[in-house]
């Protein structure tokens, strides 16, 4: 009688046990993945990358002038140069605010960027997606018909970042944007809508394969004789990193640097040549 007693108990114990460790995996931390990039920047756009709070990471990227730019040019490393220099603050784990300044332009840009999803290892969120965006001052002197108003020195860009790692070699993004100018020239449109799709691939431990390409989605109001749609741009290069360095090398056809610059205003096209070398340098501090 007292083993069909013990028996008895234990069924009715049974669902409890069950419950508990139903109970105990729910309780498990489901474990962001690692990030999908080294650095803030995919060569010519941003990542979905976002450090910790208390990061600071300072840039320099630097643009020689175009390989078919001139015969005294050295492929364009005698012409001259765009340049940005830029610091960004994490502020959260989950948010940056930066600012940067460029050389062509006189280009003064106040820029942030948000996490909204983080890629989880179990995979229950297969992508991490992200939100950068800006705005920016064009701080040339005024003249020659030039900024009528204080708000014409003004364009801003919107991006959603969706990045996922593949593997601890492969991470893939794509990136839709909106560009806009408060004052244009004439005939172009205010706003871009553009879609950015890039890459990185791992051939060893501190150096990955890099490409980027960016697609403006625009027909501006063109005379007959004169083309100003932007052009595509194309970036292809190499990335060496550490812990807190990352330096990128490459060749592409786009030099604004500030991104509404070039999905808006890209003259280059990269299959007829019209390329050039560049690189970007990060490096971060923690407090």
């Amino acid at each position: 009688m007292r083993k069909y007693i013990l028996l008895f108990v234990a069924l009715l114990s049974s669902p409890f046990f069950v419950l508990s460790q139903e109970k105990a995996k729910d309780s498990i931390v489901d474990k962001p993945e690692r990030p999908a990039f080294e650095s803030t920047t995919l060569i010519d756009n941003q990542t979905n990358v976002l450090f910790d709070k208390n990061t600071l990471e300072v840039m320099m990227q630097h643009r020689f002038g175009l390989v078919n730019g001139g015969t005294n040019d050295l492929a364009g490393f005698w012409a001259p140069s765009n340049i940005r220099m830029a610091l960004s603050y994490a502020v959260h784990d989950r948010l940056t605010v930066g600012f940067g300044t460029t050389k062509f332009d006189r280009l003064q840009d106040f820029n942030w960027k948000a996490g909204i999803l983080r890629q989880t290892r179990s995979g229950r969120i297969p992508v991490s997606v992200s939100y950068y965006g800006n705005f920016v001052i064009d701080a040339r002197k005024k003249g020659n018909g030039l900024f009528p108003t204080k708000q014409s020195r003004y364009s801003y860009f919107n991006q959603l970042i969706i990045a996922r790692r593949f593997s601890p070699k492969l991470s893939l993004q794509i990136a839709p944007s909106v560009s806009h100018y408060n004052l244009v020239e004439h005939r172009m449109r205010n706003d871009v809508v553009a879609l950015s799709a890039g890459g990185r691939y791992k051939i060893s431990e501190q150096t990955a394969i890099m490409v980027d390409y960016s697609h403006p989605f625009v027909h501006h109001l063109n005379d007959v004789e004169f083309d100003i749609d932007p052009q595509p741009g194309f970036s292809l290069g190499f990335e060496f990193s550490t812990s807190g360095h990352a330096f990128q090398l490459f060749i592409s056809n786009l030099n604004g640097i500030v991104p509404q610059k070039n999905y808006v205003k890209n003259p280059n096209d990269f299959f007829y040549g019209d390329f050039l070398f560049g690189f970007n340098i990060t490096r971060n501090y923690n407090f």
